[in-house]
């Protein structure tokens, strides 16, 4: 599996299966059949709440734990809760996670921020990361980090390249995760002719082509599914490369048009909901 360094030293696998909006038999069962065909990322949250799931899924694929990069995200409602580190590990049923984020500038994100520092400080997380803190959220943020994050999670896709952000991710070395990665299935997006084009070349499909463009351009990405045929074709990207001019081509498409616009009024809510957890 291919891996990129992070700004910390460590590495993590450049595609790994995300498990937003997976029910819990669901994400189980993907979690543990990606594992088996070979991913070493696996992507949750609190808000998911489907950790459990997630944690027997890696148990039952019988690929060791420290083999496993397991990423999640502590929700607004969590950030004032002491616990909450502690409580997250135990629904996943590890000891620590690689990467440990906040999901949302909702709350009191800047107490949930130092949890995250405290967190690393105590070998609970081994990395950490903020999720659509974009624009003035990461700005802020720039002023009052102790440890500058080592991923931000936001939606990109070859309409939305994140050009803006991207340029402060490259001040410390912040990796981008993608989330909505082929355009949360726009089939105008999937169907551009340039990816038709290129998957005739490479054997691969409209999809595959847009999930390597991600990794080429230094993005981890997080497609999910319950479809284990999906899951395996997602993974199966690792045996071709773009060209820079095929790069380029594909960077025409840019429109600095995203699918989710989150309004202020979505952030109180946020702040104000929390999370179902499952029971043990």
């Amino acid at each position: 599996m291919q891996t990129i360094k992070l700004n910390n030293g460590i590495t993590c696998p450049v595609i790994g299966l995300g498990t937003f909006m997976l029910s819990p038999a669901d994400a189980q069962n993907s979690t543990r059949e990606a594992l088996k065909m070979g991913y070493r990322l696996i992507d949750t949250a609190n808000a998911y709440v489907n950790e459990r799931a997630v944690g027997r899924g890696i148990k039952e694929s019988g690929v060791a734990r420290k083999e496993v990069f397991l990423s999640t995200k502590l929700w607004p409602s969590e950030y004032e809760n002491p616990n909450a580190v502690d409580e997250t590990l135990e629904r996943l049923g590890v000891d620590y996670v690689d990467l440990l984020y906040i999901h949302q500038p909702a709350g009191n994100w800047l107490v949930g921020y130092r949890q995250l520092e405290k967190a690393l400080k105590e070998g609970k997380a081994r990395s950490i990361g903020i999720s659509n803190f974009e624009g003035k959220y990461i700005q802020e943020l720039e002023t009052k980090w102790e440890t500058a994050p080592q991923f931000i999670q936001v939606e990109a896709h070859p309409y939305f390249t994140q050009k803006d952000l991207r340029v402060t991710l490259d001040k410390y070395g912040i990796k981008l995760m993608s989330w909505y990665p082929l355009g949360h299935g726009d089939k105008s997006l999937i169907q551009e002719p340039v990816f038709a084009e290129l998957g005739k070349k490479y054997g691969k499909t409209p999809a595959q082509v847009i999930l390597r463009w991600h990794v080429q351009m230094g993005f981890v990405v997080i497609p999910g599914s319950k479809n284990v045929e999906h899951i395996k074709d997602n993974l199966n990207i690792m045996d071709f490369e773009l060209t820079a001019d095929e790069m380029a081509e594909i960077a025409k498409l840019d429109k600095g048009e995203r699918y989710y616009h989150r309004t202020d009024e979505q952030l109180v809510q946020f702040a104000a909901w929390k999370p179902d957890f499952e029971k043990a």
